[in-house]
């Protein structure tokens, strides 16, 4: 099907559609609960990095949530393909894409009320990166900060599971803008080390090791599992467990991993400036060069164009 017009279309419980036709009722309880899980993955020129990775990580995520979308995992990476060429028309103007998953439970039921749908609402879509918002980060490295509320302990829900319930996260980020509009902010564990941001992986770098937050705190980023691909590759060791501030503070390098970063050097660190201050730092560049060389797309690039 070749796309015939400047909305982007999107896959809604089984049919393609222009996104703005999508429509969920007010009593959805992904709406009224955050009742739902979703996944997200980037094109690189077009294709869709590492979709299997994702879907497979996605459906861990409903396993945990006892949510069945009434779809496979094979079904769900064709679906996602398919919207990617479809929406290949109006990429020039994007860039490249972010490649949505989401599934939510479904409608709470009144009484004997049937809903013109009943069970989980799937979506596919695709929305272009923020390449633009982004720009000035990969010139000049990104500012981190910790805020004072804490990531949620995995004994109260897990962080492995990417649910739709973000607030916990919401609510560090904004208490972050509020005094650096431009600041990324990674919030520490129940017991005080580093743990993630809103969608993004941590690592620092000391003495040309890798340390970066063990799982059991984060959700296990696909980028961050490229990351410590790439690093075996070059021989850089990796080492998962607690990063506290004093670790922090004294890291040579820092950076971000995300499906839309990549890879993206840190600058400073709750105001410190980060080693020398330079982002990225010499094996931050190693990963980054590594990485555009697997995918073969200079996402850095990508962003640097967009440059006011």
């Amino acid at each position: 099907m070749t796309q015939l017009t400047d909305s982007r279309l999107a896959w809604f419980n089984g049919k393609f559609m222009p996104e703005n036709q999508v429509l969920i009722s007010f009593r959805d309880r992904s709406w009224k609960y955050g009742d739902g899980a979703f996944d997200m993955t980037r094109t690189f020129n077009g294709r869709a990095f590492r979709l299997k990775e994702h879907i497979d990580r996605f459906y861990r995520s409903l396993r945990y949530l006892r949510l069945d979308p009434g779809i496979s995992p094979q079904e769900l990476v064709d679906v996602s393909e398919q919207i990617v060429a479809r929406n290949e028309p109006l990429r020039s103007r994007a860039g490249d894409w972010w490649i949505g998953q989401r599934v939510s439970r479904g409608m709470d039921l009144i009484e004997d009320e049937v809903p013109e749908h009943s069970g989980p609402n799937v979506i596919v879509e695709c929305t272009p990166l923020p390449l633009k918002a982004r720009a000035r980060q990969f010139r000049d490295g990104l500012d981190v900060w910790t805020p004072a509320q804490r990531r949620i302990a995995p004994d109260m829900l897990s962080p492995r599971a990417k649910t739709h319930n973000y607030l916990n996260m919401i609510v560090a980020e904004q208490s972050v803008k509020a005094h650096d509009p431009d600041g990324w902010a990674v919030l520490l564990d129940v017991n005080g080390n580093l743990a993630e941001g809103m969608g993004s992986n941590i690592f620092i770098v000391r003495e040309g090791q890798l340390f970066t937050p063990s799982e059991r705190y984060v959700l296990q980023g696909v980028s961050r599992q490229m990351t410590f691909d790439l690093a075996r590759s070059l021989a850089i060791p990796v080492i998962e467990g607690d990063i506290d501030l004093f670790d922090a503070e004294n890291a040579e390098e820092m950076f971000l991993t995300s499906t839309s970063l990549c890879i993206a050097g840190v600058r400073s660190f709750n105001g410190a400036r980060v080693g020398d201050g330079r982002a990225p730092g010499p094996i931050t560049k190693r990963l980054i060069d590594a990485y555009i060389a697997e995918v073969g797309c200079d996402f850095v690039k990508q962003y640097l164009d967009r440059l006011s």
